[in-house]
């Protein structure tokens, strides 16, 4: 069982940039994949970024260049740096995580809001 809190969110014009993070605690070395999906007003939650255990990166088509998606060597926080921030990014962000067995955890959320 992993435990993820997210933080770092808040309100920003576009064109800034703010930083994410998440800290994962609990079964911390079973966890294979680590993440951040998104959920805007209205619309369903989409996938935005994601590392894997050996730093692999994967992102929505819509982030890349412009977003990047970090770990720590002990794989127990989770870092997702937003730069050239657009309102279409407004949403709130989850953490994830899954463990070798495909379980899935998931943090609470943290608001961002990008003002045009």
């Amino acid at each position: 069982q992993v435990q993820l809190v997210e933080s770092g969110g808040g309100l920003v014009q576009a064109g800034g940039s703010l930083r994410l993070s998440c800290a994962a605690s609990g079964s911390i070395s079973s966890i294979e994949y680590m993440g951040w999906h998104r959920q805007a007003p209205g619309k369903q939650r989409e996938l935005v970024a994601l590392i894997s255990s050996r730093d692999s990166t994967n992102y929505v088509d819509s982030v890349k260049g412009r977003f990047t998606i970090s770990r720590d060597n002990a794989k127990n926080t989770v870092a997702l740096q937003m730069n050239s921030l657009k309102p279409e990014d407004t949403a709130v962000y989850y953490c994830y995580a899954v463990n070798g067995l495909g379980l899935r955890s998931w943090g609470q959320g943290t608001q961002v809001t990008v003002s045009s």
